[in-house]
């Protein structure tokens, strides 16, 4: 089966919106308890591409969207601009595929072309799957936070990973402007 990654479409919405329900729903990924209607999640969505930060989708030779990904800010505060948070969701028949795999390398590229330094997963319940892929792609346990979501009946972990872009932090970048054109104004 063939998969594409493409940038994800505002048309997209729906699909990803019930992959992330399902992610809310029946997984430990994000702590959210209720889904978010299509509506929050387009908000969210302008949030993120009209920063300019890249939004993939993968999808299957028939055009059945698999899962998508996203880089976001970690944190608002200027200093930490040249640090950005992936995440990555699947539909249930995609995941053990090596579709995660697909959408995080591209994230990767796309987010080091950008001129981004560092990059951070936040992988809520500890997921082992998501913290195997990870470090399959070079990133590194930076911490664990115990007991810091309590969802399906248990309380939950959170893993820190990180991974260098780039030049990552061997040389000084330049401080009048951000990567890529994030944030230019």
């Amino acid at each position: 089966m063939t998969i594409c990654l493409r940038d994800a479409l505002a048309a997209d919405l729906p699909i990803i919106t019930e992959i992330y329900r399902d992610s809310v729903l029946n997984g430990t990924a994000s702590y959210e308890i209720l889904p978010p209607d299509e509506a929050e999640m387009a908000l969210r969505f302008q949030a993120i591409t009209g920063k300019g930060y890249p939004y993939l989708v993968a999808q299957d030779e028939s055009g059945t969207i698999l899962g998508y990904a996203y880089a976001s800010a970690f944190r608002t505060r200027p200093a930490y601009r040249w640090l950005v948070e992936d995440s990555i969701y699947l539909a249930p028949q995609a995941r053990g595929r090596g579709i995660g795999r697909m959408l995080l390398s591209a994230l990767i590229d796309r987010t080091t072309a950008l001129g981004f330094r560092q990059m951070a997963a936040v992988i809520g319940g500890a997921s082992p799957a998501s913290v195997a892929l990870h470090a399959a792609l070079g990133f590194e346990m930076v911490g664990r936070m115990q007991g810091t979501g309590y969802k399906h009946g248990a309380w939950l972990d959170t893993i820190f990973m990180q991974r260098e872009l780039g030049e990552g932090r061997s040389t000084h970048p330049d401080l009048d402007c951000y990567p890529g054109s994030l944030f230019a104004g």
